[in-house]
């Protein structure tokens, strides 16, 4: 017998299936691609907030790169990055390690790290003012048990950033943790069985099993926390208005003081623009390398 053929599928079939794709479409082309693509338009400009203005061309990018302050905007959003995003990966990997267990005790004390990641940036930075502050504060109280005085941590030009990482840390640690919870529990008991066979050790089992099982998920920690971090904004603006002597404006911060408080909006979009780059480069640097490293 001739096989049998195939029923032609119906014709409006492919659009009813366009259908269901179709919201999300548009709110990623309405809220993502279009205002991307203002935003270039809005940085050969020089706009303010009623029109596009004149072309200038590249006029808004060498004014970003002579200003001082969009420098040292950039160094503080790097500095901050690499305070904050090994820290997440490698805390949230131990307390994932440290509580990958079906106990009542590892339960609530899960839901206790990843509570503060639903608080608000206001609620956050309200209780680290509290802990922050100079003589009443939290660290102020512990330093007076040793007999000692605690430092100023947010108008200490060198300690400002760090007290910021540490709220940010305390916040965000959650979502990392979370993650690699997920990822430790999809790795098959029986491989950690056959290890316990042979007299694997828990630091062999570690670097044998647990960490290449685990390593596209520490990528992807990796670059979320990149991407999110690069962002900072709400932590800078509360705790220390991006000071002092602008060592904690971050280019989130200029770009809303440029745009939204000196009306410059063409060098607001062009700064937006040199963050959107280098957060890409940074994430795609990231990713590259681990595959790399995964192929050789």
């Amino acid at each position: 017998m001739s096989p049998a053929r195939r029923r032609p599928r119906p014709i409006g079939s492919d659009w009813r299936n366009a259908l269901f794709v179709a919201p999300y479409l548009f709110f990623f082309l309405a809220l993502l691609v279009f205002p991307l693509f203002w935003g270039i338009w809005l940085s050969f400009h020089k706009a303010d907030t009623f029109s596009d203005g004149p072309f200038v061309g590249l006029a808004n990018y060498i004014r970003l790169f002579n200003d001082r302050v969009f420098l040292q905007s950039i160094w503080n959003t790097f500095y901050f990055v690499l305070l904050t995003v090994p820290t997440l990966a490698i805390v949230g990997l131990m307390l994932a390690l440290a509580l990958n267990s079906s106990s009542r005790l590892a339960t609530v004390l899960r839901s206790l790290y990843f509570s503060s990641s639903v608080l608000s940036v206001t609620i956050v930075t309200l209780i680290w003012r509290i802990v922050f502050v100079p003589q009443f504060g939290l660290l102020a109280t512990i330093y007076g048990w040793f007999g000692a005085e605690a430092p100023a941590v947010l108008s200490d030009p060198n300690l400002a950033m760090i007290g910021i990482a540490l709220t940010t840390i305390w916040w965000c640690i959650g979502l990392p943790m979370m993650l690699f919870l997920a990822a430790l529990q999809q790795i098959p008991v029986d491989i950690y069985e056959a290890a316990a066979l042979d007299n694997a050790g828990w630091w062999r089992t570690l670097i044998s099993i647990t960490l290449p099982s685990i390593r596209r998920t520490f990528v992807l920690v990796l670059i979320i926390q990149i991407v999110l971090q690069f962002q900072l904004f709400g932590q800078s603006w509360l705790l220390t208005k991006g000071g002092p002597n602008n060592l904690t404006k971050p280019i989130v911060l200029y770009i809303y003081e440029t745009a939204f408080r000196r009306w410059d909006v063409g060098l607001g979009a062009a700064a937006s623009e040199v963050l959107f780059a280098l957060i890409l480069i940074a994430a795609m640097m990231q990713y590259l390398t681990s595959r790399r490293q995964e192929e050789s």
